[in-house]
């Protein structure tokens, strides 16, 4: 906790509620309209951070251009009230620096790193990737282990060497191991900052020692999301099972079809934007639409019921 007037640590910058943020589209361009009312609905919301052009932001399928301008619109939206982590990695050392440096120059608070996809490198590997880009671009960086997206997993031992970086703060795990989160708890630095991946998983990992999450959930329910993250990290594991409980049907059904397909779905249905992705994703079928807008329904008619309030 910072006392009144102190600047905020990185550390304390990158702990608690971030959302992996979806990128609305429209006809197949960026609705940067749509962009700039969701950043508003999740600031106001209460959300800690955002986080752009992850995956759930389909940023494998833009061009560096809109690349670029989706980070610097939620950048500028943002105007520097939260944080805001840039998802720049590729499977591209070179092109990850670039794309590093550019969210540097246009003010994020930290980059986003995926482990690279595709390539499948080694450890060693890993390590040399991250110590490239750590040297070449002076922007804090987090780590993202993500094995389900791109092959690999990056080893807990792997995440403890790179964590005596000084400009890596933090790692996003989505490997859905709490004995891989316990042991990089265990063995980084206190100031060093590991975020759930997985909505389900927030709690669980918060209990043996993370900070925070990179939601996908938050996009349609922010509020929601940060009061779970922040009755975990104040201690009050009672009031936060309740509230994981409470969500944990819609979390699952977030992961119905390919992310963001559910979430984008979710979004529509609750009148953020529209579902539109783009290829080689599709829309979600007509079994699967059900599934989450049974899931979405109750929240559907609370917002509702506030709006008509």
């Amino acid at each position: 906790m910072t006392t009144s007037g102190s600047t905020p640590t990185i550390s304390q910058r990158l702990t608690g509620a971030f959302t992996a943020l979806i990128t609305p589209f429209r006809d197949g361009a960026i609705d940067e309209r749509a962009l700039r009312e969701l950043v508003e609905f999740q600031i106001g919301s209460g959300i800690d951070g955002l986080v752009p052009c992850g995956t759930t932001g389909e940023s494998v399928t833009m061009t560096d251009a809109e690349h670029a301008l989706v980070i610097e619109t939620v950048i500028d939206q943002v105007a520097g009230r939260v944080p805001v982590i840039a998802g720049t990695g590729t499977n591209n050392t070179r092109v990850t620096i670039e794309r590093t440096r550019h969210a540097l120059h246009a003010g994020a608070t930290a980059a986003l790193v995926v482990v690279p996809y595709y390539n499948k490198p080694t450890q060693e590997g890993l390590i040399a990737h991250y110590t490239a880009i750590a040297d070449a671009v002076a922007l804090p960086m987090v780590l993202y282990n993500v094995p389900g997206r791109t092959g690999i997993t990056m080893s807990a031992q792997t995440t403890i060497e790179l964590s005596r970086i000084p400009a890596i703060a933090a790692t996003k795990e989505a490997a859905g191991n709490l004995d891989l989160v316990t042991e990089i708890v265990n063995e980084t630095r206190d100031d060093f900052i590991v975020l759930s991946g997985d909505d389900s998983l927030t709690l669980p990992m918060i209990s043996v020692g993370a900070r925070g999450v990179i939601s996908v959930l938050s996009n349609i329910l922010p509020a929601e999301v940060a009061e779970l993250t922040h009755l975990a990290n104040a201690g009050d594991f009672a009031a936060a099972r309740r509230q994981h409980l409470r969500l944990f049907d819609v979390m699952r059904a977030m992961f119905t079809g390919n992310n963001p397909t559910a979430v984008k779905t979710a979004a529509e249905l609750m009148g953020i934007c529209s579902s539109e992705v783009r290829l080689p994703l599709t829309r979600l079928n007509e079994s699967q639409y059900r599934i989450v807008a049974h899931a979405v329904a109750p929240w559907v008619a609370t917002t509702q019921s506030l709006a008509a309030d």
